[in-house]
């Protein structure tokens, strides 16, 4: 729970932005369609719509207003009823909608950990945040698969490292969880521990063993399978780095040198800090 905490304080100081309209892809797979909401919003989150024949499914709803009009005018001109709407790591713009949520996050949601990380949004980002959702939410349990709309979500643990989300596979083919795999530099608020580091390579590996081909995620939208198994070698690495530097300084030299030009190389210093945090 305290590196829980140190992830909602790091989160706390991302500052508010002018918002930048979202946008929208879609990937057709044999039996559904996966729309792809990429909002541009402050917490880089993305959303989701899984279009079956006869209906809809909504995953992580935006959370700022500019974004849930748009996500909401997109989701009308698709002309089909909303079957069911899943609230998994991100709590979002479903107004009076009904939710399901992986067993135990709604009460999560509520707790001081959650519920203060939004009580610090409220504060950072004002008028822009949408009202939060009063539908009735209902818990799936882990270790099952629900069918909505004509399509199968099979709900499992997600990392063990982060808060107590489902991993999420969608019809076979479309693998969600809470991060979405990158070929880039990791950020300390995934990362937040030493601990996080394998629970991430056992998530990822995981996700690889489902068949899936696109891997998504509540923050950076859709990736490809060479992205997750850039995560796990970069993630091995990581550890091999930290077991031979003494200093967050020489750990993060060691990682600059080993992926030179990597995206995220300015948060390499965050993420040093909380890997040798206690040390």
């Amino acid at each position: 729970m305290k590196k829980v905490v140190f992830i909602l304080f790091n989160l706390l100081t991302i500052t508010a932005m002018a918002q930048t309209k979202g946008r929208f892809e879609v990937h057709d797979f044999e039996n559904f369609k996966l729309h792809v909401y990429y909002t541009n919003d402050a917490l880089g989150d993305a959303s989701y719509i899984v279009e079956g024949e006869n209906g809809l499914v909504t995953m992580e709803q935006p959370l700022f207003k500019d974004n849930v009009t748009e996500f909401d005018a997109y989701l009308t001109k698709l002309g089909k009823p909303v079957a069911q709407r899943i609230t998994d790591y991100h709590v979002g713009g479903t107004g009076s909608h009904d939710v399901v949520m992986a067993e135990g996050m709604p009460e999560f949601t509520k707790g001081p950990v959650y519920g203060g990380m939004m009580q610090g949004f409220a504060r950072a980002f004002g008028d822009a945040l949408t009202a939060m959702p009063t539908g009735k939410a209902t818990e799936v349990a882990f270790g099952t698969t629900q069918t909505w709309a004509g399509v199968t979500f099979a709900f499992s643990h997600g990392a063990s490292s982060d808060f107590p989300g489902a991993s999420i596979l969608i019809g076979g083919k479309a693998y969600y969880t809470h991060w979405t795999p990158a070929k880039a530099h990791v950020s300390h608020l995934q990362i937040s521990s030493r601990a996080a580091i394998n629970a991430e390579i056992e998530e990822a590996e995981k996700s690889l063993g489902t068949g899936a081909e696109l891997f998504i995620g509540g923050h950076g939208g859709a990736a490809k399978r060479d992205a997750v198994e850039f995560k796990i070698a970069y993630l091995k690495k990581m550890n091999e780095l930290l077991a031979s530097s003494s200093t967050p300084q020489a750990f993060v030299e060691a990682m600059k040198q080993a992926y030179p030009g990597l995206p995220g190389e300015n948060g390499l210093n965050d993420l040093a800090k909380a890997l040798f945090a206690g040390k």
